[in-house]
């Protein structure tokens, strides 16, 4: 009975993280695309650092999870890639960012409970 109500370790809710958000490049776009309704492929080149052929790549993979929603667009005779959340992607940003700051507090307090060793 009691492992039922066992509290996970942070290394559990570490593994139990989304993998496909939690890459850093992801969780840069994702991040991003949480603060503004869109943004386009040369604004998150430049913020995330990545190629084009990178970006393109976590963007198709988060497109394929419903994650993202892409627009190609021409703004006069120039193409443009729009970029955007959708409801399940914003929500699964806002719950990552829950799960590790709950995974913060957690160690935390777990550093406050247990014996301080010593090296």
């Amino acid at each position: 009975m009691e492992e039922e109500n066992k509290m996970p370790t942070p290394f559990e809710e570490l593994a139990a993280l989304d993998k496909l958000i939690h890459e850093p490049a992801r969780l840069a776009i994702m991040t991003a695309l949480s603060a503004c309704s869109a943004a386009d492929f040369t604004f998150l080149q430049q913020l995330t650092g990545l190629t084009k052929g990178n970006l393109s790549s976590h963007l198709q993979k988060l497109e394929e999870r419903g994650l993202i929603a892409i627009e190609k667009r021409f703004i006069g005779k120039t193409p443009n890639t729009q970029a955007s959340l959708t409801e399940q992607g914003r929500t699964a940003i806002e719950q990552h960012w829950q799960s590790l700051d709950r995974l913060r507090k957690n160690a935390q307090l777990i550093g406050r409970l247990e014996p301080q060793i010593e090296l």
